[in-house]
């Protein structure tokens, strides 16, 4: 696999134009002059260049990348939603259904009125998606760990082969897999890969 993909482009528009004259004729006048380049030709010009502006992206999958899909996908996705926890400048509405009790908006303390007609959230509402956010790196970070499960794994392995040719257990054979955890841990990453799905469209910074 090899992956290339650019910046995107920055929009420049009758605005942005009119921005650059700001240190010159002050905010305001700024603003005026953008609002007469809007209504000119400038405007179709600036979308015409925007649309001819393409970010560059150059994307090769090989064959062995799709022998694991769902592994090579982890690898990728993982360091990604790390990246976007570090530097995310906002946060999604997230359903109480989906986080602990304790940081739904059902536990936060009631807004006032002013808060309300301002649109204001709950106190807990960064904090639900930090929460989401957390499960999915954990969900990801499990698929790129092939051999997780031997953490619930005890005991040392000892079959022997009869001369029936049965496999059967030896005399040193103490192996033990814990399989409710092992369920539970499946579960968990389930949902870390559910709540990826289901916030989608959230994944933004």
């Amino acid at each position: 696999m090899k992956i290339y993909m650019g910046p995107f482009k920055n929009w420049v528009g009758p605005f942005q134009i009119a921005d650059w004259f700001k240190p010159i004729i002050g905010e305001a006048k700024a603003y005026e002059l953008g609002e007469w380049l809007s209504k000119t030709w400038l405007h179709n010009f600036c979308e015409w260049i925007e649309s001819k502006r393409k970010r560059k992206i150059n994307i090769r999958i090989d064959n062995y990348d799709v022998w694991g899909a769902d592994h090579t996908l982890a690898l990728i996705i993982h360091p990604v939603l790390i990246k976007l926890k570090e530097q995310k400048h906002g946060y999604p509405l997230v359903d109480d259904e989906d986080v602990p009790e304790n940081i739904r908006s059902t536990s936060a303390s009631p807004l006032s009125e002013e808060d309300k007609n301002f649109g204001s959230l709950d106190e807990f509402a960064e904090s639900r998606w930090d929460w989401v956010l957390d499960e999915m790196i954990w969900a990801f970070e499990q698929h790129t760990n092939e051999d997780w499960e031997e953490q619930y794994c005890t005991g040392k392995v000892d079959f022997k082969l009869t001369d029936d040719g049965e496999f059967v257990q030896g005399p040193d054979h103490t192996f033990e897999m814990d399989h409710e955890s092992i369920k539970k841990h499946r579960d968990k990453m389930a949902n870390g890969r559910r709540l990826f799905a289901k916030y989608y469209y959230s994944l933004w910074d």
